[in-house]
């Protein structure tokens, strides 16, 4: 029998989408903020894309910033499948991904956002307002470090 620890592995948090250059950065950032709010030191944050952009769109990184969000020191990655592998929740923004497309066991939730590529200041606020929600919502429903060590003493 393996030796148990006080704290269980982190909970891996990833955020898909296309260029990995709008949706799942405003929702990575948007996430990093909840793990330091709801004190979750046991949440890790990865977020990339099926075909990375060469830069964040620009228009993301002007309304983030006025919320308070510098993203114009980060650059689209490319999500592999050993990311998603060693993820316990994926959310899909909007990507060419399908939940077939995740490895059994991970938790996928599929939003689906608009691309901000193309969008205009207004709708780009209007997304990222969006996008804070459901990552609000979805730090709601992950299991507290509490809930997951008790979770590994009854399953060990």
């Amino acid at each position: 029998m393996a030796p148990h620890t006080d704290t269980p592995d982190p909970l891996r948090l990833g955020f898909a989408c296309v260029e990995n250059a709008g949706r799942s950065q405003i929702a990575a950032a948007l996430a990093e903020t909840q793990v330091q709010v709801q004190n979750r030191s046991d949440v890790e944050i990865v977020s990339g894309g099926t075909g990375p952009a060469a830069a964040i769109h620009p228009t993301v990184i002007e309304v983030m910033s006025e919320k308070g969000y510098d993203l114009s020191d980060q650059s689209p990655e490319k999500i592999t499948r050993d990311a998603l592998e060693a993820c316990d929740f994926v959310v899909l923004m909007g990507c060419a991904l399908s939940i077939e497309d995740i490895p059994p066991g991970v938790v996928v939730r599929d939003w689906g956002f608009v691309d901000p590529v193309d969008a205009d200041r207004e709708s780009v606020w209007a997304i990222s307002t969006e996008i804070e929600q459901q990552v609000i919502e979805l730090f709601d429903e992950l299991p507290t470090q509490a809930e997951r060590r008790a979770n590994r003493v009854i399953h060990d």
